[in-house]
């Protein structure tokens, strides 16, 4: 009798732990099937968030990895126009998150390795105070 129940008590153990996978895996495909994520993960763009700076005809993207040439094409007047309301010196980094497309491809100006194309702009704010370092370019 005894492994009777124990028998009984695995089995409805076991089911229930199968009911559960399979509700899972339905709300995982029900949120690929949601077009905006699908949209933003296939388009080939690549977030990025850093500072930027835009000086003497040369725009530059630096993240926490790496410096990045910013392409003076598609979006890139739109954020060097938001920019500027956030700088108290031309030489300012403000800091931004964007999407674009990265290549490596060469350019006559821009020398850096890595090169982005802004396609997006999402988000612009004023430079972190306390960010540490404080680079200058120019005279004093």
């Amino acid at each position: 009798m005894k492994k009777l129940i124990l028998l009984l008590a695995i089995i409805a153990f076991v089911s229930c732990k199968k009911e559960t996978k399979s509700e899972e895996n339905t709300t995982v495909s029900e949120q690929q099937d949601a077009p905006e994520i699908t949209e933003k993960q296939s388009d080939g763009l690549t977030l990025l968030k850093g500072e930027f700076v835009y000086y003497d005809d040369a725009a530059v993207l630096q993240t926490h990895a790496e410096i990045y040439g910013v392409l003076l094409i598609n979006k890139f007047e739109d954020l060097k126009n938001r920019a500027e309301k956030f700088k108290t010196k031309p030489t300012d980094m403000v800091q931004v998150e964007v999407r674009g497309k990265i290549t490596n491809e060469k350019h006559e100006n821009i020398l850096w390795d890595n090169k982005i194309e802004i396609f997006e702009i999402l988000n612009v704010s004023k430079p972190n105070p306390e960010g540490g370092e404080m680079i200058t370019i120019g005279k004093d």
